[in-house]
C-alpha cells in the first residue's frame, strides 16, 4: 500500500464511523453536530488526488476548537468533544504527512492521545500505527544495545524530621491472601519486589538511549514546570520527549549545565502512548484482590473496564509531591533512582492544614505542610501538625525495584533524591 492510499483508507476509515455509529454516547451531537458536519464535508471532498491546502486550515480550526471545549462542556457531551478533536487530529496529520513534517505530524497524534484519551481503544490503536508508520518511514532510530549501559549505583537513606517510625519493610511479599485479609489495612514496602522486571535489566529505564529507543523519534509528553504543584509559579507544559530526557542524570545521559526549569513528569499515563514500555514491568497480583469494602468505606475504583489505572513519575532530584490523600488502593514501585517516601494515618487529617480551609484552592486534599522541612524551617507554624501528627507519621527509602503499598485514605508525600522513575497502580 502507498504511502497516499493508506492515508485516503484512513480517511474512508473515519468518514464511515462517524456516518454509522451507533455509539449512544456519541448521540448527543447538537453542541458540536455542525463541526462534525464539517469534518465530514472535509473527508468527502478528499479524492485520489492532492489534498487541497486549503482545508488544512479547516482542521486545525476543528482540532482547536474542540481541544477547548474538553474539560468545560455539558455533562453526556464531552465523549462527543473526545472524538472530534481526535478524528481532527488524525486528519490533519496525515494531510500534511511528508518529510519535512512528520515530527510535526507525530506531535499532532500525540495531542491527541494526551488531550482527548484517543476517543477509544479503536482510535488509540489507529493512532499508535500510524506513529510507527510515520517513524519508520521517515524517523528511523538505531536498534538499542543493552551491553553498552552500566548498572546504577545504590543510594543511602535520608531521615525525614516529620517522621518518628519507619514504615513496615519486608524481603518477602505476603501472600494474596494474607493481603487481602490483613496486609491491606497497613503501609508496608517489599524490598527488592520488582528485582526482575525487565525495567531494571534487559530495558532499562535508568537509560536514556533506551527511553529514546522505545518511544521513538518525535514524541511529546506532558510535563510540570516547578519543584512542588503547591508553588505560585508552578504551570504545566507539553514538551519533546527527547528534549526532556536529555534534562535528566541518567545512567548514560549528564544534563547539559546551567538547566533553570526544573521538569517532572508526574501522574502520567506513559503506557498509553508508548505501549511498550509496559512490557518492561508486572502488574502486581494484588490489584485482583477481593478487598472487603467494610475495610476502606471510602474507597473509590479507576473509572475503566480494568479498574485499575497505571501512572508513571519521571522527573530529577529534589522534584516532590506534596502531602495529600487518595481515594484508591496504591501499589507504588520504585523503578529507577531513589525516592523518600512520607506517610501518616487518615486519622491525622484533622491537623493536616489542609487546603480546604482555603476558599477556591482547589487542592482540598492537599496539606499546606512541607513535611520535608522542619519547624524552624516553616516558622514554627503549623503547631498541631508538630503535636499530633509527628509521632504517628512513618517513613522510608525506596531504592530501584522496591515495591511501597498504600491504603486509601492515608495522607503521603514523596521527593526524589536522585533522579527518579516510578510507576504507580491504583486500584
Amino acid at each position: 500500500m502507498t504511502q497516499h492510499n493508506w492515508q485516503f483508507h484512513t480517511f474512508q476509515l473515519i468518514a464511515q464511523d462517524v456516518e454509522q455509529t451507533t455509539d449512544p454516547d456519541l448521540a448527543p451531537l447538537s453542541s458540536c453536530g455542525e463541526l462534525f458536519r464539517s469534518l465530514l464535508s472535509i473527508v468527502s471532498q478528499y479524492s485520489e488526488g492532492d489534498f487541497p491546502h486549503t482545508q488544512y486550515k479547516e482542521l486545525d480550526e476543528l482540532v482547536t476548537t474542540s481541544s477547548q471545549q474538553l474539560g468545560r462542556t455539558q455533562p453526556g457531551t464531552e465523549k462527543s468533544w473526545r472524538r472530534l478533536h481526535t478524528d481532527a487530529s488524525i486528519l490533519r496529520a496525515i494531510v500534511s504527512l511528508g518529510a519535512a513534517t512528520a515530527r510535526e505530524c507525530i506531535a499532532i497524534l500525540d495531542r491527541a492521545i494526551i488531550l482527548s484519551g484517543a476517543a477509544d481503544h479503536a482510535r488509540l490503536d489507529l493512532i499508535q500505527d500510524l506513529i510507527t508508520r510515520i517513524q519508520r518511514q521517515y524517523l528511523p532510530l538505531p536498534l538499542f544495545e543493552q551491553s553498552t549501559v552500566p548498572a546504577p549505583t545504590a543510594h543511602d537513606h535520608k531521615a525525614v524530621c516529620t517522621a518518628t517510625r519507619a514504615i513496615e519493610a519486608w524481603v518477602f511479599p505476603p501472600s494474596l491472601t494474607t493481603f487481602q485479609r490483613q496486609s491491606c489495612r497497613q503501609p508496608f514496602i517489599v524490598r527488592g519486589y520488582a528485582a526482575d522486571w525487565p525495567a531494571l535489566n534487559a530495558h532499562p529505564w535508568f537509560s536514556a538511549r533506551y527511553l529514546r529507543h522505545v518511544a521513538g523519534s518525535g514524541r511529546i509528553v506532558p510535563v510540570e514546570v516547578g519543584m512542588d504543584y503547591r508553588a505560585k509559579d508552578w504551570t504545566q507544559k507539553i514538551m519533546d520527549w527527547d528534549s526532556f530526557i536529555s534534562n535528566l542524570d541518567l545512567a548514560d545521559n549528564t544534563p547539559p549545565p546551567g538547566q533553570k526549569e526544573t521538569l517532572y513528569l508526574a501522574q502520567h499515563n506513559l503506557f498509553t502512548q508508548f505501549p511498550a514500555l509496559k512490557a518492561d514491568i508486572i502488574t502486581p497480583d494484588y490489584v485482583y484482590a477481593d478487598i472487603p469494602s467494610s475495610y476502606f468505606p471510602g474507597r473509590q475504583l479507576p473509572n475503566n473496564p480494568d479498574q485499575f489505572v497505571c501512572n508513571s513519575w519521571l522527573g530529577p532530584r529534589g522534584t516532590a509531591t506534596p502531602a495529600h490523600t487518595d481515594p484508591y488502593l496504591n501499589l507504588f514501585v520504585q523503578v529507577v533512582g531513589k525516592k523518600t517516601v512520607w506517610t501518616a494515618p487518615p486519622e491525622a487529617g484533622p491537623s493536616m492544614y489542609s487546603y480546604s480551609s482555603l476558599p477556591g484552592s482547589g487542592l482540598s486534599n492537599t496539606s499546606q505542610v512541607d513535611v520535608f522541612s522542619s519547624s524552624d524551617e516553616q516558622g514554627g507554624e503549623y503547631g498541631e501538625f508538630w503535636e499530633k501528627v509527628v509521632p504517628h507519621a512513618q517513613s522510608a527509602t525506596l531504592n530501584a525495584g522496591d515495591l511501597l503499598y498504600l491504603p486509601p485514605g492515608w495522607w503521603h508525600a514523596m521527593r526524589s533524591e536522585s533522579t527518579s522513575f516510578s510507576v504507580s497502580t491504583w486500584f
